[in-house]
């Protein structure tokens, strides 16, 4: 590990020191890494973490469940908070360590969080600061617009919380692998050794989301995947189980706010 990365891990591993810590990866270290999928296991940072991708795939997994990060979106972990990471392709992107008290009105759980350009700039100001022990007032002024840029961020409907219930949790793997399975509530009831009523009731309680909206979640996490590694909406819609390609469209711009073309449109425009 060089002494630049040694003395960011350092930093980002301790409470004290500046209240923002930022960095910006171009990716040029993972380009020969393209198409691997890297893991990195269970672990937390004493630190609150704001990541996002400008290219590539992200998942993480934390106790609540697990969601898909596609690019141009901010993932958000609180200090401390157990999670896993698996990054697929050559990915850049930039990223926040802040220490817990800069953490004061940011979602209590992890979410996903929508960016702007102007958090994505003053991000890039305060990555080419030298990792100094404390700020001077001009660059406490520009992390203080930072902060309230991410305290106002809208949280985007990425989530997908998982059951604990094995029985419900063997359904939710089904779905995953094949979410253009359309078989019942009943039916996916018997397939798990309960009643209809029951598996309603239990998936309600341990997800706060009935089956139907707990399955369309999981396609919406699906269909993300998708469309990010570059698969047609058409071929997308049929993947995740819908009987047309307009009522996917519709689907997606009722839990997106947008069609999947201009959701992922900066992908492809972002400098």
């Amino acid at each position: 590990m060089g002494s630049w990365h040694q003395q960011l891990h350092d930093r980002i591993e301790c409470t004290d020191g500046p209240a923002v810590i930022a960095y910006w990866d171009d990716g040029e270290a993972s380009s020969e890494q393209d198409g691997e999928t890297r893991t990195h296991d269970w672990h937390r940072h004493l630190r609150g973490q704001v990541y996002c991708i400008e290219s590539g795939l992200v998942h993480i997994r934390t106790r609540y469940g697990s969601w898909l990060l596609p690019p141009h979106r901010a993932g958000w972990m609180p200090p401390g908070e157990l999670h896993t990471v698996s990054v697929s392709g050559a990915m850049s992107g930039w990223g926040l360590f802040l220490a817990p008290a800069a953490c004061a009105g940011l979602p209590g759980r992890p979410c996903v969080l929508g960016t702007s350009e102007l958090m994505r700039a003053l991000v890039r100001r305060a990555s080419e600061w030298s990792l100094a022990e404390h700020l001077p007032p001009e660059q406490e002024r520009v992390c203080a617009v930072l902060l309230d840029e991410l305290r106002r961020a809208p949280q985007e409907p990425l989530h997908l919380p998982m059951p604990v219930d094995r029985r419900l949790l063997r359904i939710a793997h089904a779905v995953l692998k094949a979410p253009q399975d359309n078989r019942s509530l009943e039916s996916w009831a018997g397939h798990a050794g309960l009643s209809a009523r029951s598996l309603s009731r239990l998936f309600r309680s341990e997800t706060a989301l009935s089956f139907a909206q707990w399955r369309q979640q999981a396609r919406l996490s699906c269909a993300l995947e998708r469309l990010a590694e570059g698969m047609p909406v058409a071929q997308v819609a049929e993947a995740t189980g819908y009987a047309s390609t307009s009522a996917f469209i519709v689907m997606f711009r009722r839990a997106c706010g947008q069609s999947p073309a201009r959701y992922f449109e900066r992908a492809s425009t972002a400098a």
